[in-house]
Parts: C-alpha cells; sequence; structure tokens
C-alpha cells in the first residue's frame, strides 16, 4: 500500500501516523554511540535517547559538529523537544515535522513513554513507516 501523504492528514491523528519500528539509544550512550549510530544509516535524520523507554533527548548530526569529546553522554547535549502527543492532530504531528532540520518529531505519550516517530519523507510528500491501507 502507498505510503500516508501529509495532504491527508486532516481527521487522522499522531498515532495513524506514527512510524513506530524506531531505534532509541540508551541514555548511557556517548557522543561517539550516537555518531556511530548515523553512520550505519544514511536514511538516519534523527537519534532518540531514552530512559527505560522513556524519552529523554533527540539528537541531529548538527547536534554532533558542536559536542567536542567523543566520550561525552550524548544527555549532555540532546535536545529536549519539541515532542507530540499520539492524541494529537496529524495536522500537528506534520506540522512540527516540517519546522525540524529532521522532519522528525517523537510521538510521546502522558507518561514520557517514546511510542514512535512522526517522520516526513526526503520529498516531504509522505508519512514514513505508514500505508494508506493501515498496513
Amino acid at each position: 500500500m502507498p505510503k500516508i501523504r501529509i495532504d491527508e492528514a486532516d481527521g487522522l491523528t499522531v498515532a495513524d501516523i506514527t512510524h513506530a519500528k524506531f531505534t532509541a539509544l540508551p541514555a548511557t550512550a556517548t557522543v561517539a554511540d550516537v555518531r556511530d549510530w548515523f553512520a550505519a544509516s544514511t536514511s538516519r535524520r534523527q537519534a532518540f535517547v531514552a530512559d527505560d523507554g522513556r524519552y529523554v533527548g533527540s539528537l541531529t548530526p548538527h547536534d554532533l559538529e558542536r559536542a567536542g569529546d567523543p566520550a561525552r553522554p550524548a544527555v549532555e547535549v540532546a535536545q529536549d523537544g519539541p515532542t507530540v502527543s499520539p492524541r494529537a492532530s496529524a495536522a500537528e504531528g506534520r506540522d512540527l515535522a516540517l519546522l525540524t532540520e529532521s522532519r522528525r518529531v517523537p510521538v510521546v505519550d502522558d507518561d514520557g513513554v517514546l511510542l514512535g516517530v512522526v517522520a516526513v519523507t526526503g520529498d516531504m510528500q509522505s508519512f514514513c513507516g505508514t500505508s494508506a491501507g493501515g498496513d
């Protein structure tokens, strides 16, 4: 099935467009760990750091440019937002993602648990990890 297009967000929630197949790095990750994570795939645009499943922060390759010491804890340079609730409108999730350099915004529940990511494709036409047929 085709991906859900960003112009089809009306009437959907963030839960409908969440890309749930993601990797979060542990809160113990270092700057070097995050650099290695980005180096493993050219499609990676934002790294999430979580502590026991709870969102701690996000990093982009740009954030790592100013990080300095590779042994430095990644949480020291991670940004703590923006985030979006799974209950928010898909349009809100889309708009937040498009405001970021990475075109991504973490989806976090009321308890701070990292559920996934709203991710917009490189051509800015669709949501990553979604399908119009609900598959």
